[in-house]
């Protein structure tokens, strides 16, 4: 029996590959060289051996009362060593009044993060813009009606203010 190294270099030489191949004529380190110009004679032939790299299982073998081939350490060929996206889902509410008033709730989940924290509505139109042109275009038409209720407001209460002034200058007079 030759060692594993002879058993590479027969194997290489001869171009043998399995054990269970045909007999192969063994040729050895010396011979393959170019220095045996001398032809000696011919080994009889033999079997090549697996290396230990290489086990093959007994049932391919067919070696009687072999045992059968141990699970390989380590991960299996072909499994993919990516890892899954995990995906997290968070529910964010932005709801807001005719007044202007804007309120932010955070759900992951069915837990409530955050509940009732208030926003203003220039806030709401940036995070608006910063996550998309489409959540910006009808959020802005949104806060801009609001706006324009507010600005009315505010016209109506300086109405009454100046008409407040007005009847306040006549009982000082």
């Amino acid at each position: 029996m030759s060692t594993p190294q002879e058993t590479s270099l027969t194997r290489r030489a001869t171009g043998a590959t399995t054990a269970g191949s045909a007999p192969v004529a063994a040729a050895t380190p010396e011979a393959a060289t170019p220095e045996a110009a001398t032809p000696e004679p011919a080994p009889e032939p033999t079997v090549v051996a697996t290396t230990a790299a290489t086990p093959e299982p007994a049932a391919v073998t067919g070696e009687p009362g072999a045992e059968p081939e141990k699970p390989r350490r380590g991960r299996p060929k072909g499994t993919s060593t990516a890892r899954t996206t995990r995906t997290i889902e968070l529910t964010l509410t932005v709801s807001g009044t005719a007044d202007g008033d804007w309120q932010a709730e955070l759900k992951q989940g069915t837990t409530w993060l955050s509940r009732g924290l208030p926003v203003t509505a220039t806030a709401v139109a940036r995070a608006a813009q910063e996550l998309h042109a489409e959540l910006a275009g009808p959020i802005e038409a949104v806060i801009g009606a609001a706006r324009e209720q507010r600005a009315a407001r505010v016209a109506a209460l300086e109405a009454e203010l100046e008409q407040a002034r007005k009847a306040l200058a006549e009982i000082e007079d």
